[in-house]
């Protein structure tokens, strides 16, 4: 049997949703149940305070709170990994220190964003967010929202860190990552949930999921069928998680869609939203609603 890739960060974790009540407000008890709820589903780690967890709109005493009491929750079930993402180095360092402070077990930690550094100032904000704690790293390369990819220098120069251990890949490109496993020796996981299946079969160690939200348990048994060997199970799971996945991702709104889910499937009372993201249509959250009652999760 083929040796499994290895997983300091577990092999089916959700990049988490930050729940709010209708009127902005962090929802604490509404994080507890999702997580609740993921971990039962298959999770063996989740994403705090990443995109999908509203990062940008949230505050750091909110994103401690946060890690701290899902942390409780979770009571060692699952990693709790913490993004500790900015473009401000300096405060991304302030996140990372605070995640740590409260309990968090790894990092997530973006190329920064907007202000499109060179290669020697992404490599330099990365290495210093990760040297501020003594907490795993997940790099995290997603050049549609940041506007700079990691080049292949700068990320051969970031493996021989000892507390970087993983990238989670949303450029798109499954080929440059399977030469990118194969060179560097980093974990490498899914941060695009319409290549799950493709990252899996190519040696990816896992995936961070937005779509897991709804379809955690499919993702474990995705896992466990690659690890497995058996790949027409694995394709034939994965065909059948495509329409949820379209539903949720196909209008790049993930952190919208899904709270949008969670709220039809009744785990969380609000699909309240922080400015600039705006609440789904009603027309794609029939959408939503249709594919739901397609796959039996309604």
């Amino acid at each position: 049997m083929a040796q499994l890739p290895s997983r300091s960060f577990g092999s089916v974790s959700v990049a988490m949703v930050t729940p709010f009540h209708a009127d902005g407000s962090i929802d604490i008890d509404s994080a507890v149940k999702v997580a609740d709820k993921l971990v039962n589903d298959g999770c063996d780690a989740l994403v705090l305070s990443g995109t999908t967890g509203e990062s940008p709109t949230t505050h750091q005493p909110e994103k401690n709170e946060l890690v701290r009491e899902v942390k409780a929750a979770v009571d060692g079930r699952a990693m709790i990994v913490a993004g500790a993402g900015s473009n401000d180095t300096a405060h991304a360092v302030r996140i990372a220190k605070g995640a740590q402070e409260s309990g968090a077990d790894g990092l997530l930690v973006v190329s920064p964003y907007y202000n499109r550094p060179s290669q020697e100032g992404v490599y330099q904000h990365i290495i210093a967010i990760a040297e501020s704690t003594d907490l795993p790293v997940m790099v995290y390369d997603i050049p549609g929202r940041t506007g700079v990819a990691i080049s292949d220098v700068t990320l051969d120069r970031l493996a021989e860190h000892p507390l970087i251990k993983a990238v989670k890949d949303a450029t798109g490109n499954v080929p440059q990552g399977f030469e990118r496993i194969t060179r560097t020796g980093l974990e490498y996981y899914s941060g695009d949930d319409a290549l799950n299946f493709a990252w899996l079969a190519h040696g990816a160690s896992g995936v961070v999921s937005v779509a897991g939200h709804v379809i955690a348990a499919g993702l474990r048994a995705l896992v466990t069928e690659v690890d497995d060997g058996d790949l027409p199970a694995a394709r034939a799971e994965f065909t059948k998680q495509a329409p949820i996945i379209e539903a949720i991702m196909g209008g790049g709104q993930g952190a919208v869609m899904a709270k949008e889910a969670l709220k039809l499937l009744g785990v969380m009372p609000s699909a309240a939203v922080r400015l600039p993201l705006v609440g789904a249509s009603e027309a794609e959250i029939e959408n939503l609603r249709v594919a739901l009652e397609a796959d039996g999760y309604l």
